[in-house]
């Protein structure tokens, strides 16, 4: 943290953002851990969301040296239950609960931990239930719809105690890590900006159309939080992220997260002072995308800092030279920065270091599982246990996810606006207006 924040962090009040950041289970030292769970313990887990991301955390839940148990398989579409019951078979020699819908889970004392990999408007609903249930939670990214959510998530973890490990899995990469300590202690002088990006080549979706629900699916369930409508045409399987507001966070909320998070640890800044975006939908202007394909983004930070995020959906040109990946510059240097290392430039460019490891976690794959999920999944059993901190601690993500909120409020309404650096408000009314969402009634988060 920039000093700004930590004496913002020392004078803050009661019922801010800024305080909801601050304290609880998530900053306490690993000895403190040791009173959640036995270091000996086996940890009972479940999975909620068995689409594209859960068989991430497959090989670290079955590794025997991590005792972990799985006990429930919970998703609200049927055959995406039997499907991951056939693979998690290949894996382990029990079977686990199959289940449709996560408030019986949560009902179950013998849980521990809960895996929530649902559409984003669940997480972070699924999260406070969770906490409030007594359960850890490893929370896929983005860990909240809107800003308003990232503030409860805090202000519930703070109360109940709980471990909630944020799922943007980079933060437990050695290669980051190390070169971003590097970064840390001058290696690139003083660090000024940095580029977030990611290029994918997603190509024309339905215009989505009133139809019933996809059979065994619970349509009921899978809006939850979100208020009541009828099913359009294809919008349980994936394309919720472009079909407008009520489930998704468009591709900033889907990807820049963790990009935005590796150029926010590096150049060690928390809130901006200032946002502004252009963006707009530019490929297949005639399909059922109804959000921006593609994306610049601008955060200034005090201090002369600057992160720019540069997202295409639907353009798959590399200018970068890579399908996603974060690039710091500094005064006497630059680094390159993705899942699988970084690249360390002299002022001239040339290259003087460099740390890769290929393959370690799938860049713009669909699910993008592999190495790093593992080791951050791990790290969240070890934190359990007490023999760790996490990683990713939710009061540390919000941080980072705050960036994608600002940089779709900015692109909704249209005009740029200014942040106050302490608390994280925008001064402006009209973005917000956007600052929560309209919640189905009775699945409101409420506040503790």
């Amino acid at each position: 943290m920039g000093s700004t924040r930590r004496n913002f962090i020392k004078k803050a009040t009661a019922g801010t953002l800024g305080v909801a950041l601050t304290g609880g289970i998530n900053s306490v030292s690993a000895k403190n851990y040791s009173r959640i769970i036995g270091a000996n313990d086996r940890i009972q887990v479940a999975i909620q969301g068995l689409g594209r991301r859960w068989g991430a955390y497959i090989d670290a839940i079955v590794k025997k040296s991590n005792n972990i148990e799985l006990i429930y398989l919970c998703d609200v579409m049927k055959k995406q239950r039997e499907n991951a019951a056939k693979k998690i078979s290949n894996h382990i020699d029990y079977k686990p609960k199959l289940e449709n819908d996560i408030r019986a889970i949560l009902d179950d004392k013998k849980i521990d931990a809960i895996f929530m990999a649902t559409p984003d408007h669940w997480h972070a609903p699924g999260a406070c239930m969770a906490m409030q249930a007594n359960k850890h939670v490893y929370l896929e990214k983005p860990c909240s719809h809107n800003p308003k959510e990232s503030e409860l998530l805090v202000a519930y973890q703070t109360k109940y105690k709980k471990l909630v490990q944020m799922g943007n899995q980079q933060r437990s990469s050695k290669e980051s890590t190390e070169i971003i300590n590097d970064i840390h202690n001058g290696i690139i002088g003083n660090p000024y900006k940095a580029i977030a990006f990611y290029t994918n080549s997603r190509g024309e979706v339905p215009l989505p159309k009133k139809s019933a629900p996809p059979e065994g699916l619970d349509w009921e369930l899978f809006q939850g939080p979100s208020p009541r409508k009828d099913y359009m045409h294809d919008t349980w399987d994936y394309n919720w992220h472009w079909y407008g507001w009520d489930f998704g966070t468009a591709e900033t909320g889907n990807n820049a997260t963790h990009e935005l998070d590796i150029a926010r640890w590096a150049l060690q800044v928390d809130y901006p002072i200032y946002v502004d975006v252009y963006s707009g939908k530019f490929q297949y202007p005639n399909d059922g995308w109804e959000m921006y394909d593609t994306m610049e983004a601008t955060f200034k930070f005090s201090g002369n800092k600057t992160i720019q995020w540069d997202g295409q959906s639907r353009n798959g040109y590399d200018k970068y030279g890579a399908g996603r990946g974060t690039i710091i510059y500094g005064s006497e240097g630059s680094v390159f920065i993705d899942r699988d290392g970084y690249k360390l430039f002299d002022l001239k460019g040339k290259l003087i270091k460099e740390n890769i490891t290929k393959g370690i976690e799938d860049g713009i794959t669909l699910g993008g599982g592999g190495g790093l999920t593992t080791m951050h999944s791990e790290n969240f059993f070890q934190a359990i246990r007490g023999k760790e901190t996490l990683k990713s601690p939710i009061n540390e993500g919000v941080v980072s996810q705050m960036l994608t909120h600002y940089a779709n409020i900015a692109s909704r309404i249209e005009k740029p606006f200014e942040v106050d650096e302490n608390t994280g408000r925008i001064f402006d009314r009209d973005a917000m207006k956007l600052w929560s969402r309209t919640y189905e009634p009775g699945w409101e988060i409420k506040p503790v």
